[in-house]
C-alpha cells in the first residue's frame, strides 16, 4: 500500500530528510538508508502462484534518517505527510488512521518475535528508534512504496542493533509484516526486488524456490517510462485477496485430476483447458491468465537474451490484455493509456503494472521518442479524464543500501 499523498512533485534527497531529522530530534541521525521502489517488467500476479516474475529496483526511492533510543519508544516522522506517530515496542497495534505507520510497526513486530540463535545475535530489538522518512516514489503508482518502507526500516534496525540478519531474512520479514500486521496477503516479489536489485539489471525470480538470476538491461535505444494514472487504489480493501482465493480454488479442483499440482505453477494451459468445465467460469479465467503469464515471463527472458525488444514489447501487450479481460484488475484509465501507447510510434510495449485498479502503466519506448510519447499521451489523458498525467523515466538501480553511518556505530 502506498502513502496517502504522492511524492511526484518534489524530489526528496537525503539531505532534506537529514535536516528534517535534526529539526525534530535536535541531533544528527546515525544512519541514512535508501530503499528503492520497484518495477516489474512482466509477470504480474504470478508471485503468489509460485511462478516467475521479472522485476527491478529503480532510481526512485524512500530515504530514511534513523537513530536508536535509550527507551522502548519509536518516534516516526512521515516527512512528506507532515505526520508524527509514536508507539512503544511493547504495544505495537495496527493504526486505522495513520496507515503508513503500519508498515514500519509490522517489521518491528516481526523482529520482536525472533528467537535468538545464539547469545550474541538476533536478541531482538532492545531499544526504540527515532526515524524520519520521505522520498520521490510516485505514490499509488504500483511501484511498491510499502516494500521500500518495510525493507528500509528492516535494514536500518538490523544495522543499528547488530541483529546479523541476511538480506534474504530481512525481505522475508518485510513480507511477513505485510501479511500478518498490515493484512495484505501479498507475495514476495516487491520485497525481493527492492532488497536485491542491481544497477542496470532485472531479476528473474522463481517465487517458489527463491532462486534468481540477473539479466542485463542495458538498452541504450530504449527507455522505461511510467505513466501514473493518479487513480488511487487500496489493495487491502480491493479485489486482491479475492483473486488469490480464486486461484487457490482452481488449484484445489485441479488437484483432483493430478495430485502433484500444488500451485498454478504446476499447471499447463492444455491441462487447464481440458478441465475447464470443472471450474467456475470466473475461476477458469483467473487460472488461464496466471498460467499464460508464467509462460510469458520465460519467453520474455529469452527475448532479453537476444536483445529482441520487439518480441518483449508484444509480450507486455499480451500481459495487459490478460489482466484486463481474464484477471479483471485493470480500469478505464489504464486501458486508455495502453491503447494510446499502441497508437504511438516508437512504443514497443505497454501494460498496467502492479496489483491493479489504478497506478501506473509501464512503457518500453524508443529513446528518441520519449519526449514525444510523454507529450502526446499526457495531452490525450488530460483531454479524456481531466487529470494531469505524471510520467517518470526510470532506470534499474541497486537495492536497499546504507548511504552513510555515523562513527558512533563503529
Amino acid at each position: 500500500m502506498a502513502l496517502k499523498q504522492p511524492f511526484d512533485c518534489v524530489f526528496m534527497y537525503p539531505n532534506i530528510i537529514i535536516e528534517s531529522f535534526k529539526q525534530y530530534f535536535k541531533t544528527s541521525p546515525q544512519l541514512i538508508v535508501r530503499a528503492p521502489g520497484r518495477i516489474n517488467l512482466i509477470g504480474e500476479h504470478t508471485d503468489y502462484n509460485a511462478g516467475y516474475v521479472l522485476p527491478a529496483a529503480i532510481d526512485k526511492a524512500v530515504y530514511f534518517a534513523v537513530s536508536s533510543r535509550e527507551d522502548d519508544e519509536c518516534h516516526f516522522i512521515a516527512h512528506d505527510l507532515n505526520e508524527t506517530f509514536v508507539v512503544s515496542l511493547t504495544n505495537l497495534e495496527k493504526s486505522e488512521k495513520q496507515d503508513w505507520a503500519n508498515f514500519l510497526m509490522g517489521v518491528l513486530d516481526e523482529m520482536q518475535k525472533m528467537k535468538p540463535s545464539d547469545s550474541s545475535k538476533k536478541e531482538g530489538i532492545l531499544r526504540g528508534v527515532n526515524l524520519v522518512f520521505g522520498g520521490d516514489l510516485p505514490s499509488g503508482g504500483g511501484v511498491s512504496s510499502s516494500a521500500a518502507i518495510e525493507n528500509g526500516i528492516g535494514l536500518a534496525v538490523n544495522e543499528l542493533f547488530d541483529l546479523g540478519l541476511s538480506r534474504l531474512e530481512l525481505l522475508k520479514i518485510s513480507q511477513k509484516a505485510e501479511n500478518n500486521f498490515v493484512g495484505m496477503n501479498c507475495g514476495i516479489m516487491d520485497m525481493f526486488a527492492s532488497m536485491m536489485g542491481k544497477e542496470n539489471t532485472v531479476i528473474r525470480l522463481d517465487c517458489r524456490s527463491l532462486d534468481y538470476e540477473y539479466f542485463p538491461f542495458e538498452a541504450p535505444d530504449y527507455r522505461l517510462v511510467l505513466c501514473n494514472t493518479m487513480v488511487k487504489h487500496s489493495l487491502v480493501d480491493s479485489e486482491y485477496n479475492t483473486r488469490r482465493a480464486e486461484c487457490e480454488e482452481g488449484v484445489s479442483i485441479l488437484q483432483k485430476f493430478n495430485p502433484a499440482i500444488l500451485t498454478l505453477r504446476d499447471v499447463k494451459i492444455n491441462f487447464l483447458k481440458k478441465h475447464a468445465t470443472e471450474l467456475r467460469e470466473v475461476v477458469f479465467r483467473r487460472c488461464k491468465y496466471v498460467v499464460e503469464e508464467i509462460e510469458r515471463v520465460e519467453k520474455a527472458c529469452d527475448a532479453l537474451k537476444e536483445n529482441d525488444f520487439a518480441t518483449f514489447g508484444k509480450l507486455m501487450y499480451a500481459t495487459h490484455e490478460g489482466l484486463q479481460h481474464d484477471y479483471e484488475v485493470s480500469c478505464p484509465e489504464l486501458d486508455f493509456l495502453v491503447e494510446k501507447a499502441k497508437d504511438t510510434e516508437g512504443v514497443s510495449g505497454s501494460r498496467m503494472m502492479g496489483g491493479g485498479f489504478g497506478g501506473c502503466t509501464i512503457n518500453l519506448v524508443k529513446a528518441d521518442r520519449v519526449e514525444v510519447f510523454i507529450e502526446n499521451v499526457s495531452t490525450s489523458y488530460h483531454k479524456q479524464f481531466g487529470i494531469a498525467l505524471p510520467c517518470h523515466v526510470v532506470v534499474p538501480q541497486n537495492g536497499v543500501e546504507i548511504l552513510s553511518r555515523s562513527m558512533a556505530l563503529k
